[in-house]
C-alpha cells in the first residue's frame, strides 16, 4: 500500500476514534458516572467514621464532564490512529477480507486483547477500593498484561497460517486459539493477584462499576469498528459513477 494510502487511512482512524470517543463518553457519563458517584459515596462515609475528609483538587462536575471527556476523545484519537496503520498492515495479509470485514476483526482484536484479557485478570476498581500503597504496582501489572496479550496474540495469528497449510484453516485456527488462551491462562496463574475490595463495599456497586468500564471499552471499539470499516471502504474500493461493483485496492 502507497504512503499516500496509508495516510489516509490513519486521517480516517483518528476520526472514526474521534467519533467513538464521542460514543464512549456518553456510555460513561450516563451509565458509569452514576456508580462512580456511588462508589464515592462509600468512600467518604468512610473516611467521615474516621474523621479523614479531604478536598479535591479538582471538582467532582469537572471530573464527570470536561475530564472524562477529554481522556476518552485523546484516547479515541491515538488508539484510531494505531488501529488504522495496524489495518494498513493486515489488509491481504490475514486473509481475504474487505476492508469493513478487516477493520472489524482489528477492533475485535483491540477490544479482546487490550482491554478484555487484562480486564479478566486485573478488573477496573472504583473509588474506595484497593490499597494506595499498591497502586503503582497493579497499575505496571495490568500494562505487562496489555503488552502479554497483544504479543501472544500476534503469536497466535502466526502460528495459525504456519499450521494452514498441513491441517487447514479451521482446524489451525482452533489449535492457535487453544494455543492463545493456554499462554493467557498461564500468565493468569503466574502474574500475582490482588483482592483488596474491603468487606463492607457492596458487591452489586462493585460488579455494576465493573459492567460499566467494559460498557465503555465495548462501546468504543465496536463504533471504531463499524465508523472506520464504512471510512476505509470507501477510500480503498468506491464504486464508479455507472454503478458497478466495488473493487478492492489489492496490497503490495
Amino acid at each position: 500500500m502507497n504512503s499516500i494510502s496509508v495516510r489516509a487511512l490513519l486521517v480516517r482512524g483518528m476520526i472514526a476514534g474521534l467519533i467513538a470517543g464521542v460514543l464512549a463518553f456518553a456510555v460513561a457519563y450516563f451509565l458509569g458516572e452514576a456508580q462512580v458517584d456511588a462508589a464515592i459515596a462509600v468512600e467518604e462515609a468512610g473516611s467521615h467514621d474516621h474523621g479523614d475528609g479531604e478536598e479535591d483538587l479538582v471538582s467532582r462536575t469537572m471530573q464527570a464532564t470536561g475530564g472524562l471527556a477529554t481522556a476518552l476523545l485523546v484516547f479515541g484519537v491515538a488508539a484510531g490512529g494505531i488501529a488504522s496503520l495496524v489495518t494498513a498492515y493486515a489488509l491481504g495479509r490475514i486473509g481475504n477480507f474487505g476492508a469493513r470485514a478487516t477493520a472489524a476483526l482489528i477492533a475485535g482484536a483491540a477490544l479482546l486483547t487490550v482491554y478484555v484479557v487484562p480486564f479478566l485478570k486485573y478488573p477496573a476498581n472504583p473509588p474506595a477500593v484497593g490499597d494506595p500503597d499498591t497502586i503503582g504496582k497493579r497499575t505496571a501489572l495490568f500494562f505487562l498484561m496489555v503488552a502479554l496479550s497483544v504479543l501472544l496474540a500476534v503469536a497466535a495469528v502466526i502460528l495459525g497460517k504456519r499450521l494452514a497449510p498441513g491441517l487447514g484453516n479451521w482446524n489451525a485456527t482452533i489449535a492457535a486459539a487453544a494455543a492463545f488462551l493456554l499462554a493467557v491462562g498461564l500468565a493468569y496463574t503466574f502474574l500475582p493477584s490482588f483482592d483488596e475490595v474491603g468487606e463492607d463495599f457492596p458487591a452489586s456497586l462493585l460488579w455494576k462499576f465493573r459492567l460499566s468500564t467494559l460498557a465503555v471499552q465495548a462501546t468504543f471499539w465496536t463504533g471504531f469498528g463499524l465508523v472506520f470499516g464504512y471510512l476505509t471502504e470507501r477510500l480503498l474500493a468506491p464504486a464508479n459513477s455507472e454503478g458497478s461493483p466495488r473493487v478492492e485496492t489489492p496490497v503490495g
